[in-house]
C-alpha cells in the first residue's frame, strides 16, 4: 500500500492539489497512510477523526443528514467529505463512515458491517462513492479492508 500512496502523494504534488480527511470507523488510518510518504506535508492539510456525531456536526455535516439517513450512510460520507473539503479549503475531501462489527446504541443501524467512502473533489462537485462490506471479527483487519478500499478509489479517481 505505501508504494499506492506514494503515486497519490506524487500526483498530488505534480498537480498542485491538497487532501484532508474527515474520518470515523478507521480512526484516521487513511490520514496516516498519507504521513508515512515523503513530501505529504506539501499536500495534506488536515486531517479529523470524528467517532462522535457532535464532532462530525461542528466540522459540517448537518445534524438532519444524520438524523435522516443514519450515521451509517452514504450520504453522511459525502456529508463529511465535502465539509472537510470546504472547512481545510482542501481540493479533495476523504470521508469515511460505517460499522465494524461493533453495534453503537446511539446510532441506528440498517446494515452491519458495512462501510462508505466518498471523494470529494472540490472543483468538479464531485463526489466519488464505495462501499466495503467488512466481516473479520479482529477491527484492524476490517479497517486495513477498508483503507485498501480508500487508496483503490483515490487511484482510480487520479488515473
Amino acid at each position: 500500500m505505501l508504494e499506492d500512496m506514494r503515486r497519490i502523494v506524487r500526483f498530488l504534488e505534480k498537480n498542485q492539489k491538497t487532501v484532508s480527511t474527515m474520518e470515523s470507523c478507521t480512526g484516521g488510518g487513511f490520514a496516516n497512510l498519507i504521513t508515512n510518504v515523503g513530501g505529504a506535508s506539501d499536500v495534506f492539510h488536515f486531517s479529523a477523526v470524528t467517532y462522535s456525531n457532535e464532532f462530525k456536526i461542528k466540522i459540517g455535516v448537518s445534524k438532519e443528514i444524520i438524523e435522516k439517513y443514519s450515521v451509517y450512510s452514504q450520504e453522511v460520507a459525502n456529508a463529511m467529505s465535502e465539509a472537510i473539503s470546504l472547512f481545510s479549503n482542501s481540493d479533495y475531501g476523504v470521508g469515511i463512515t460505517g460499522m465494524l462489527n461493533v453495534i453503537d446504541p446511539k446510532n441506528p443501524v440498517d446494515k452491519k458491517n458495512k462501510v462508505y467512502i466518498s471523494i470529494y473533489d472540490r472543483e468538479q462537485k464531485n463526489f466519488y462513492q464505495s462501499e466495503v462490506e467488512v466481516h473479520e471479527f479482529v477491527r484492524y483487519r476490517n479497517k486495513n479492508t477498508v483503507l485498501k478500499e480508500v487508496v483503490r478509489l483515490f487511484l482510480e479517481i487520479l488515473s
